[in-house]
């Protein structure tokens, strides 16, 4: 029997952070549990206080891990009830890449994940240059030591995967640039939304209790496209309260709110917990409420308050069956959608297939694909509203199909030229990156990456959400039946039954 040790491990959710978990050890033995803990990769924030922080929201898992083996070891533990729910959880990861994996294969999965970063945050794994390959952050460095290997990394947080090896780092830097030259950036990348938020849950517990609370500024007035998204579920529901005719339906998931106007042949998907830069609203609507969609119109999760206030006012105040049904595309349809641009004076040019309109400083623009107008069946996107550095690098987007209402447009394109709306002067908006939306190219097996993450090259780029493409009716018991919405990427517990 091993011979119990005056040590005792009390562990709890972290105050801030949203998986993270705290460590306090008290005893005249406290040195032997904080030594396994440290082993385990958990952080000093504190005088006899750890913290175990990941990137990939594993936490609990690995808490019990640890909990499992102190015990083992003569020393007392304790998990408070909130921590005990959270590793009885059962949950994963919405729209995963590669869906044929188990629970335990994707925890091997982000595992590795997690060994990358710590890699990286810890200087044994140096980040020679970075860029953007169209859907996901791809890196290159060099294990640092003896006969290092060069790798080339591929994804963001509980998705980067080591997608090939080298031999030195010039070899490496060459292949790199060879494909990355037009986006490649020296060092690494910025910090993602999850990595800023585990260092943050690292900063020493002292220094975050002594920060002071920052007085907060009034707003200032912006024009609408710089404006707050605000609380996009508030607007929602002040938006079904002042309206009878639409009614909030249930899901198969929590993720998402259903608004379905009286006639069926209208529908609002409003996803709660979508990144940013992800779909969060979808627009749907039907000639009949059995028939196939005839248009749909998305907005992101930045998507300004007043830019989603227009959108609704539309849809409530509107010509019903217009806004269902909509009307081909042609020019007088374009030059209709896009009067309240060319009144204000907006710049107008024509790049191939492609024509924009854009204020003078060029931070906020329509683009209509003319490509996409003729193929309504496509996945391309005809209609594209969008605001920020550039169209290929938005703050925010909405985006219409082919038969979206041209008064819809128009009714959004004079917000744009003429509304205004509030913002918080104290910090710009942080930017958040989108987690992958797609799959890591082929991985060689040199690397030694499990099977579950190898089998990814067999997947194509897909997973792109297309919103709703078949009505939806509502039964007797409110269960909405047909074709679910797909979920969104992003991270959602699923709490045993």
């Amino acid at each position: 029997m091993t011979p119990p040790i005056d040590a005792h491990v009390h562990l709890d959710t972290h105050p801030s952070h949203t998986s993270a978990v705290i460590a306090v050890l008290t005893g005249s033995q406290t040195h032997v549990a904080h030594l396994g803990l440290e082993a385990a990769d958990w952080t000093v924030v504190a005088d006899n206080t750890l913290v175990l922080v990941r990137i990939d929201h594993e936490e609990p898992y690995w808490a019990q891990e640890a909990a499992q083996h102190l015990a083992a070891e003569g020393i007392n533990v304790e998990i408070t009830p909130r921590l005990q729910e959270a590793m009885a959880e059962e949950w994963t990861w919405a729209n995963y890449p590669m869906p044929w994996c188990t629970r335990s294969e994707i925890r091997e999965v982000s595992n590795q994940a997690q060994k990358l970063h710590d890699d990286i945050r810890h200087g044994h794994l140096l980040i020679h240059a970075h860029a953007h390959d169209g859907h996901t952050t791809v890196a290159v460095g060099t294990y640092l030591g003896r006969n290092g290997k060069s790798v080339y990394l591929h994804g963001e947080d509980h998705l980067r995967q080591v997608a090939d090896t080298f031999d030195s780092p010039a070899q490496a830097l060459l292949a790199f640039e060879k494909v990355h030259a037009a986006d490649m950036r020296p060092g690494p990348a910025p910090l993602t939304d999850t990595e800023r938020a585990a260092a943050e849950a690292r900063t020493p517990l002292v220094l975050i209790a002594a920060k002071p609370e920052p007085a907060r500024p009034e707003p200032e007035t912006v024009p609408v496209y710089l404006a707050d998204a605000g609380d996009h579920d508030a607007l929602l529901d002040a938006f079904l309260a002042a309206h009878g005719e639409w009614e909030k339906w249930r899901t198969w998931t929590d993720d998402t709110t259903h608004a379905i106007h009286e006639s069926q042949t209208l529908r609002i998907e409003r996803v709660h917990e979508a990144l940013p830069r992800e779909t969060a609203w979808t627009v749907a609507a039907y000639e009949t409420p059995v028939s196939d969609r005839m248009w749909h119109l998305t907005a992101t999760g930045t998507t300004p308050a007043p830019v989603l206030q227009a959108m609704l006012h539309h849809l409530a105040e509107g010509d019903g069956l217009d806004t269902a049904i909509g009307s081909p595309v042609d020019e007088k349809t374009v030059t209709a959608a896009t009067k309240p641009l060319t009144d204000a004076g907006w710049k107008h040019n024509v790049d191939g297939r492609w024509i924009r309109w854009t204020n003078l400083p060029g931070d906020v623009g329509i683009q209509f694909d003319a490509v996409a107008a003729q193929r309504p069946h496509s996945p391309l996107v005809t209609w594209t509203i969008w605001a920020g550095p550039s169209i290929d690098h938005p703050t925010w987007t909405v985006t219409a199909s082919p038969y979206a209402p041209s008064s819809l447009l128009a009714d959004l394109a004079e917000s744009l030229a003429h509304g205004t709306g509030t913002r918080q002067t104290n910090a710009a908006p942080r930017e958040r990156r989108a987690r992958l939306g797609t799959t890591p190219p082929a991985i060689r097996s040199a690397t030694g990456v499990h099977s579950c993450q190898a089998s990814s090259a067999n997947v194509g780029v897909a997973h792109a959400v297309q919103g709703f493409d078949s009505p939806v009716v509502a039964d007797e018991g409110g269960e909405l039946r047909g074709r679910q919405p797909a979920r969104r990427p992003g991270w959602r517990p699923r709490r045993r039954s």
